[in-house]
């Protein structure tokens, strides 16, 4: 089969691979029908994520039809649709039980995050998807591949770790920095539960325009622009928001956060950081602040997908190109150069 194989720093090839087999009774094999790319393969291809190895399959989400079952196997069958959940998880472990499935136990390294990262993952023509029954979702009636595959990650990232880590609620004050794919989804989502204000905030005035449009955003501010920390001020009030996002993943995005948010709300931090970050404890200290971070867990996946077929979640914005498999390696020049292509979610489909 062909996959977009990970060759150490900034390698990548479109090239012939073995398929994959049945390794574990409860893997299934999918064939891929659509996948993307995300943010986190770009930290892959630069090199960044040690722990993944020359050789390696890049990819966490995908949607597909199962074409081979373990022998332990028993709720899903051979012509089964599915999307990938990025996070493998056994569903039954202490973590997996207490909804930390991101944590999972029952997982090579103790890392639920294993496609493309620690095994072969899914920009590919077929995937190993093990632990299948707890790691894939079903596919509601009337809900496209496109939409399905964004319900791999992107959706539930921000969701879960933006607006429930962040405790948005009713006319509440929320502020994301960062209007990249993940802040925008964190954005869309905060709408479920009816803040008062989204305000988005990023350097990039198309991505500004696209997050008012389409994605929620009831303001938007360019902070590559002196005064900006004001600008917001007086939209969400004085003493700050109720609500403050991260989703850049660099030290200054996330340090822009504090001087904004409220005494007793929220900094959730979605970016993926590489480098330590200042934390000005001489005055956070007194601000009854609470400060949260992880790793999606997925366990809102499947309702994500729900909202979707019931009309309640418009994700379809999110695709901004569109892409074959055998042209994998144009969609990751286009999402290489995001900000330029103004690119958000490669679609790619067999």
């Amino acid at each position: 089969m062909k996959a977009l194989v990970y060759h150490g720093a900034n390698q990548r090839a479109w090239e012939e691979v073995a398929d994959p087999a049945i390794q574990d009774p409860t893997d299934v094999i999918i064939q891929i029908d659509t996948t993307t790319i995300c943010g986190s393969d770009l930290h892959i291809l630069k090199g960044d994520v040690a722990e993944t190895t020359d050789g390696t399959i890049i990819g966490h989400e995908g949607v597909g039809t199962i074409v081979e079952v373990g022998s332990a196997v028993k709720k899903l069958k051979v012509g089964d649709r599915r999307v990938i959940s990025c996070m493998t998880c056994c569903g039954a472990c202490e973590y997996c039980r207490k909804g930390l499935t991101s944590k999972c136990r029952n997982v090579s390294f103790g890392d639920s995050w294993q496609l493309g990262h620690r095994i072969n993952g899914t920009q590919a023509e077929f995937v190993r998807i093990p632990l299948a029954e707890t790691s894939t979702f079903t596919i509601p009636e009337g809900v496209s591949d496109e939409e399905a595959v964004l319900c791999s990650d992107i959706f539930s990232t921000g969701f879960e770790i933006g607006v429930q880590y962040g405790n948005v609620q009713p006319a509440k004050t929320v502020i994301c920095i960062g209007a990249g794919p993940v802040g925008l989804a964190a954005m869309k989502t905060a709408g479920l539960y009816s803040p008062t204000c989204v305000v988005a905030v990023d350097m990039d005035d198309n991505r500004l325009q696209m997050a008012v449009k389409d994605f929620g955003a009831t303001h938007a501010v360019n902070n590559g622009k002196a005064g900006w920390q004001d600008e917001v001020l007086k939209i969400v009030g004085a003493d700050g928001a109720d609500v403050v996002m991260e989703a850049v993943g660099v030290p200054a995005s996330l340090e822009a956060c504090f001087p904004l948010v409220k005494p007793g709300g929220n900094v959730a931090n979605i970016g993926v950081h590489g480098h330590p970050v200042s934390l000005p404890m001489e005055y956070l200290w007194t601000r009854n602040f609470t400060f949260t971070a992880g790793l999606v867990n997925m366990t809102t996946g499947q309702m994500m997908l729900d909202l979707i077929a019931a009309g309640k979640l418009d994700v379809k914005p999110m695709g901004t190109h569109h892409f074959k498999l055998d042209q994998m390696m144009d969609a990751w020049d286009i999402f290489g150069a995001a900000a330029k292509n103004n690119a958000l979610k490669m679609i790619i489909t067999k």
